[in-house]
């Protein structure tokens, strides 16, 4: 069902929500992040009939960081089927932060869902692939095809930034390895995880990525299913569930949308019978999620009773 939101519309919320960028602060932890003007705000949303909205700085690109969790889970689930995955991933929510270790201890070694650090790594680790460039070859060429766009690639740069600095990463996978949760090499696992969050993209083309999720895995244009119903389907719940890192709960009650989070200040929302929404606003909250982003999907949902509760 498409709503009435015009571009001017759009462009004005944009505008209304603006002050909330000197509300939070860009990413510091990693140096390419950190250049990142709060200023630089967009929104898009790509509907399931074709047609589409944005406003703000579209052409400007950011790194998935946290949001390609969900698109490498759909990978890994279509590589190596539920039970495989799930059995070396839980499905629980955590009220810790995304980079705990401390759940790992209790588990043993096995994450509580694929959203957090632990979990995420895990997934990246079960991508086929005899190397880190061709499960990150292997991504990018999925991405292409869910968003129609063969021009995405990754930002050097960033991913070797964090795979410099993921200290703690390196303990996660190391904890894991010992309990036989990932398998290989861990250099070679981070090497390609870091490469999977610098994956670049606009908010047209991340917009689109969450309208193929809200079509069931079925491509806007063709029909054609590129991730199974049921798995599309499973991806969405963890978004609603984990989505938001420990602040999931909140934005569930504030704002009913499935949606997923990166420390770049990106949002990616997926709305069944509605399609997809992109927000870029680099300021994070002390959640690491982006302020403008939680703010305008807030508006939205409540102005366009979007919520799916």
């Amino acid at each position: 069902m498409k709503k009435d939101i015009t571009q001017d519309i759009l462009e004005e919320w944009l505008e209304n929500v603006r002050p909330y960028a000197f509300d939070g602060q860009v990413a510091n932890y990693i140096p390419a992040l950190s250049r990142q003007n709060p200023e630089e705000l967009a929104v898009a949303i790509q509907y399931l009939n074709g047609e589409s909205v944005e406003a703000g700085y579209t052409d400007a690109t950011f790194t998935l960081q946290s949001i390609s969790k969900v698109i490498a889970l759909a990978l890994a689930l279509m590589d190596n089927g539920e039970d495989y995955v799930f059995d070396r991933v839980g499905m629980e929510p955590t009220g810790d932060p995304f980079h705990s270790i401390y759940r790992l201890e209790k588990t043993p070694g096995k994450p509580l869902n694929p959203m957090i650090n632990a979990g995420a790594l895990a997934v990246t680790n079960m991508i086929h692939g005899d190397t880190p460039d061709e499960k990150v070859g292997r991504l990018l060429s999925f991405i292409h095809d869910l968003t129609d766009d063969h021009t995405i690639g990754y930002n050097p740069e960033v991913a070797s930034n964090e795979f410099e600095t993921s200290f703690l990463n390196r303990s996660l996978l190391f904890y894991m390895k010992q309990h036989r949760i990932v398998k290989g090499s861990v250099e070679e696992t981070l090497d390609a995880y870091t490469k999977q969050c610098a994956i670049e993209v606009n908010v047209c083309q991340l917009a689109r990525i969450g309208a193929l999720f809200a079509n069931g895995g079925r491509d806007l244009e063709s029909g054609r299913s590129i991730i199974p119903k049921h798995l599309a389907r499973i991806c969405k719940t963890f978004m609603v569930t984990c989505g938001m890192y420990d602040a999931s709960g909140s934005f569930a009650i504030k704002v009913g949308i499935p949606a997923k989070s990166g420390v770049s200040g990106s949002v990616l929302a997926s709305l069944n019978h509605f399609g997809g929404i992109a927000v870029y606003g680099p300021s994070l909250d002390e959640k690491g999620n982006s302020v403008v982003g939680l703010k305008l999907l807030e508006l939205l949902s409540n102005r366009y009773d979007l919520s799916i509760f």
